[in-house]
């Protein structure tokens, strides 16, 4: 497609080039994802560049390279976080490792400039960084500091050159999106991308790619495979498209079947499920690292597909896998040229990658986030309640139910002490939890332990807390509070693994959790509430369970949500009752430093 106007969008790696693409699209104006390498002359018709973030650092041996003409080039720049930092490095300034590390809020104070245009000068931006501008190039000046980072802003106004140390894209930076609006208006962008021309280009896309195949593709029931199925439908219509719906054992309580209804009632006829619950049970059987678990269901998605192409005799050379990916999926498995693992989707194991080099892959929402694909099914006429149903992963359970063979990694004593050190000048008993889940700080994968705290309810002091934390205690990604539970012992780790009586356990938490918030009506207000299991506890009650209410946008950043007490304290009893829990808890963590899932 041609564009009067486009951003172009260097990639360096981390979760962030594509969602300023997003940002920028949703502005809109079209945005390109570029390779830092471009030559000049692929960068010509574009009105602006972005340098994105990364989680690099500009002075190690294996920092990403990047062709340093396109500074020269004389068109407005913006550098957000690691594009930031480089800028500013490849121009002679200074970088260096910063005396604070800073994830999550950061309150800023911002000076006069035309990308601060219409910006309150007290403001609250997101920051996911260790590093930090020392010294900035000649001709650039601070225009924004925090308390913990000097220069969080730079420009040189005469080159049209800004650099952010904090991500504008992301929903938690309060007015971000009138930041990089600024940017566009610098640069001299009209607007007028939208989701219709969008849902065009990519039907032409689709129709080249399938060619005259036609396309089988893993139906979950959430909301990115339905849209998936639905845009595939109307593009190829539903004579050469095939649903599969495939109940892994791992769905929710009575998973399978409200999905069969609600795709029926809304004239979904091309769907077949299939009862495989047995054989991905049998294959996690005494297995408890997260990454193996993920690989063994993604792996074992596609063998149980391959059956249902023999067993329905459709041929596999005229059949290609259709996906509902979005990109979330493949940011996270490290799927781009720079990016760091923090979790390989069931989508992006080796076997689905080896098939998309062979072209046997189909992903029509490869490059959108959640909130673009809610309005493509918009666009494609799909109803609210299908669009804004809550986000299940594709491993289900899978990976809410945490696994151990009973080893513990503690950590290092000095991390503990400090931890439950800071945690008690702010008036709370803490512990570490002998259980390791993964986060992603700095854009990197992290496999830490969780600080658990017990005292009063007061979300403003938590938030602090949870943020004091996880910036101060490197072995430390998460901190839940204590809400319920029945031992006055600090929790052990017990050997556990997937099995049919956790899942039984799971399924009849995550049930009472869903119920709950429907009729206290916060399902709306809330993105998502993953329900996770935990292998540690007391006596016979050897699990615990986490809470994790968030409220995002694009998956990539969010905030944990803070449910009412009264009726928090209500859910706690009706959960801490359930035969086998410990404890019920409540994780206090924002994306970054903890991931959405605990696994």
């Amino acid at each position: 497609m041609l564009h009067k106007d486009k951003i172009a969008v260097l990639d360096f790696g981390g979760q962030y080039a594509h969602l300023i693409a997003n940002r920028i699209r949703r502005l809109g104006v079209y945005s390109e994802i570029m390779d830092p390498e471009s030559e000049t002359s692929q960068l010509n018709d574009f009105a602006g560049i972005i340098f994105s973030g990364g989680p690099h650092s500009v002075y190690e041996k294996n920092a990403p390279l990047f062709n340093k003409k396109i500074l020269e080039m004389g068109k407005p720049v913006l550098g957000i976080c690691y594009g930031h930092q480089l800028v500013s490095y490849a121009l002679g300034g200074e970088v260096k490792p910063g005396k604070v590390r800073e994830f999550g809020r950061a309150e800023i104070t911002i000076s006069e400039s035309p990308i601060f245009k219409g910006i309150s000068p007290k403001n609250v931006v997101w920051m996911s960084h260790g590093d930090s501008v020392a010294k900035f190039p000649e001709g650039f000046k601070g225009i924004a500091s925090t308390s913990d980072c000097p220069v969080a802003a730079v420009e040189h106004s005469a080159k049209k050159i800004y650099g952010f140390q904090f991500h504008p894209e992301v929903t938690h930076s309060a007015e971000g999106m009138k930041m990089m609006s600024n940017f566009l208006e610098i640069c001299g962008c009209s607007k007028s991308w939208d989701m219709k021309s969008y849902t065009n280009a990519i039907g032409e896309e689709i129709r080249t790619k399938v060619g005259n195949r036609n396309v089988f593709l893993l139906v979950s029931g959430g909301v990115d495979s339905v849209v998936a199925f639905a845009l595939l439908n109307k593009v190829l219509t539903d004579k050469r498209v095939l649903g599969l719906h495939i109940d892994n054992g791992l769905m929710r309580k009575d998973e399978t079947a409200s999905v069969m209804d609600y795709m029926k009632k809304h004239n979904f006829t091309n769907l077949n499920v299939v009862d495989a619950s047995g054989k991905f049970l049998s294959r996690l059987e005494g297995v408890h690292e997260p990454e193996k678990k993920r690989k063994i269901i993604g792996d074992t998605f596609i063998d149980v597909q391959r059956e249902a192409l023999d067993n329905l005799k459709l041929d596999p050379e005229k059949w290609i896998l259709g996906q509902g990916t979005i990109y979330p999926d493949t940011i996270e498995s490290g799927s781009t040229k720079h990016a760091a693992v923090i979790k390989t989707h069931h989508n992006r194991v080796p076997i689905i990658e080896q098939m998309i080099k062979e072209g046997r892959v189909i992903e029509p929402l490869a490059e959108l986030y959640k909130d673009e694909v809610r309005d493509l099914g918009r666009e494609l006429g799909l109803p609210e309640e299908l669009i804004e149903r809550h986000p299940f992963p594709g491993p289900g359970l899978g990976v809410r139910l945490l696994c151990s063979d009973g080893t513990l990694i503690a950590p290092a004593e000095d991390d503990s002490a400090k931890a439950v050190a800071l945690t008690k000048e702010q008036g709370y008993n803490a512990y570490v939890l002998p259980i390791r889940s993964v986060g992603v700080q700095g854009d990197f994968r992290t496999y830490a332990q969780p600080l658990a705290v017990e005292g009063n309810l007061e979300w403003n002091a938590l938030s602090n807390l949870s943020t004091t934390i996880t910036n101060a205690v490197r072995s430390i990604n998460r901190v839940v509070l204590v809400l319920k539970r029945r031992n006055t012992l600090q929790p052990e780790l017990y050997k556990a693994y997937t099995t049919a009586d956790r899942l039984h356990l799971l399924r009849e938490a995550d049930a009472i959790v869903t119920d709950f918030l429907h009729k206290e009506k916060l399902y709306s207000s809330i993105w998502q509430m993953p329900v996770v299991l935990l292998p540690v506890g007391n006596g016979s009650e050897k699990d615990s369970l986490v809470l994790r209410p968030v409220s995002s946008s694009e998956a990539m950043t969010a905030d944990f949500f803070k449910i009412p007490e009264k009726a928090l304290t209500s859910l706690a009893e009706k959960l801490i009752v359930l035969p086998g829990l410990s404890a019920v808890m409540y994780d206090l963590t924002n994306k970054p430093p903890a991931t959405i899932e605990w696994e």
